[in-house]
């Protein structure tokens, strides 16, 4: 019986060896799965450091376009350069980060601030937005060429080696001729345009148009046309109509081709179009999947992706152009309106109270300004009551002067009456004759009328 129990015991302790050592293997593939878990959500984790740069004009709405996408209401402009951030999250990995915004002026003299947002190695992980203000839809065309060439001279002045470069400019090549409709993407098709399923080259890939990015910046590029609720004000008051907006589309899409950009119409007062920018954002700049289809249909919500147009797709618009064509200039039948120039001086202030009076002085003689005898204490019928016996002694006629001949019409009858009242208070103060008569207390002067005999106008 001893060798017996001996050697179950031994059994049963090779037994306990051997379920020791399997726990410790399990602890080991336990913490090795847990390591790992850790090192994939680490290496997955949304990047930091993203930059988008905003460009535009002076009222073009970039602050507050960026300011809505930041969920804050309070719009706090600066000047030069402004700086905000939004806060990016990843709902699958629980993660969250902040992607940098920075807004250059309009004015061009603050174009050298660049250089605090973005340099040589943190070029690669910015995008440029590109404003186009929809309420002065003349000058989009001239404030995206303006704007464009400050970015593309801001990357030169990097001086970004050339093989760096060329791996930047790649990169968003193979972006634009990989863009692929999201129904489609969802269905599980290839990401590819050219290769379909019973091809024999599945990567092979579009080839550009003529004028297809020709620009390439090596960063992804958006152009924001801001305002475009003012669309239904350009119709009322500028007499616009679907032919002008799809010239406008047409000539903005030709654009977004050269530098291989995207395209989207927002609304900052109506919230139009906003949620979509921000997931274009983060799609370019974090690689989230974008599951919105390109929107061309409606003219205040246009939205295309980068590399979803194309020369053909841009000639449908041409098919009902009827007063322009498409390869008219734009800025000759998108004219700016004539605009009522307003003078402050001449249409806030009056001219000289004195300086008009003068005028009209030269052309017609007022009595006001030729009779003494209106400024003085007692007016010319007062003088008359006060002396009436007085003034029937001397003939006023005889004083009367002759009108003068270079006054014609209503002026000369106007002198004729003035010198007229002036003989009459003359002759109230010089005459002896009206001494005598005050002091009679009113007696009656000069000889009596004869029978028949009119009155004079003194005595009337």
């Amino acid at each position: 019986m001893a060798p017996v129990l001996e050697k179950k015991l031994s059994s049963a302790a090779g037994a306990g060896d051997a379920l020791e050592a399997a726990e410790d293997e399990e602890g080991q593939d336990l913490w090795s799965s847990i390591l790992s878990e850790v090192s994939t959500r680490s290496s997955s984790k949304l990047p930091s450091g993203k930059n988008i740069l905003v460009f535009g004009e002076h009222g073009s709405g970039k602050t507050t376009l960026m300011t809505k996408l930041q969920g804050t209401e309070h719009v706090k402009k600066g000047r030069g350069l402004e700086y905000l951030y939004l806060s990016v999250h990843d709902e699958d990995r629980d993660d969250l980060t902040r992607c940098n915004v920075w807004t250059l002026d309009g004015d061009l003299y603050h174009k050298g601030l660049l250089k605090f947002a973005v340099s040589a190695s943190s070029l690669r992980d910015s995008l440029a937005v590109l404003v186009a203000d929809m309420s002065r839809p003349w000058s989009i065309m001239e404030s995206l060429c303006k704007w464009a060439d400050v970015l593309r001279d801001h990357v030169d002045k990097l001086c970004i080696l050339p093989e760096e470069m060329r791996d930047m400019e790649r990169k968003i090549l193979k972006d634009f001729q990989e863009y692929t409709e999201p129904e489609e993407a969802i269905q599980g098709s290839p990401q590819r345009r050219g290769g379909g399923p019973g091809s024999e080259d599945e990567g092979a890939l579009l080839p550009l148009g003529d004028n297809v990015l020709t620009r390439n910046l090596g960063i992804p590029v958006l152009v924001v046309c801001t305002k475009c609720d003012a669309i239904g004000v350009l119709e009322k008051e500028h007499d616009y109509r679907e032919e002008h907006f799809d010239f406008i589309q047409s000539h903005i899409r030709r654009f977004c081709l050269q530098y291989g950009a995207g395209l989207i119409y927002t609304s900052a007062k109506e919230e139009k179009n906003l949620d979509l920018l921000y997931k274009y954002i983060v799609h370019k700049l974090y690689d989230f999947q974008l599951t919105t289809p390109a929107t061309v249909v409606e003219k205040d919500c246009v939205f295309i992706p980068a590399g979803w147009d194309n020369d053909k797709k841009i000639a449908i618009l041409h098919e009902n152009f009827v007063a322009v064509k498409a390869e008219d200039p734009f800025e000759e039948f998108i004219t700016k309106p004539a605009v009522r120039k307003l003078v402050p001086d001449k249409e806030v202030s009056a001219e000289d109270e004195q300086v008009f009076l003068m005028k009209q002085q030269s052309h017609s003689a007022s009595p006001c300004q030729e009779s003494p005898a209106r400024t003085g204490a007692s007016s010319p019928r007062q003088a008359a009551r006060s002396g009436q016996a007085n003034v029937t002694s001397v003939s006023p006629m005889s004083t009367v002067k002759k009108p003068d001949p270079n006054l014609k019409g209503a002026a000369a009858n106007e002198g004729v009456l003035a010198n007229f009242f002036n003989s009459l208070l003359s002759k109230k103060t010089g005459s002896p004759g009206n001494a005598g008569a005050g002091v009679g207390g009113g007696g009656v002067a000069g000889p009596p009328k004869k029978a028949g005999q009119k009155l004079d106008l003194t005595d009337v």
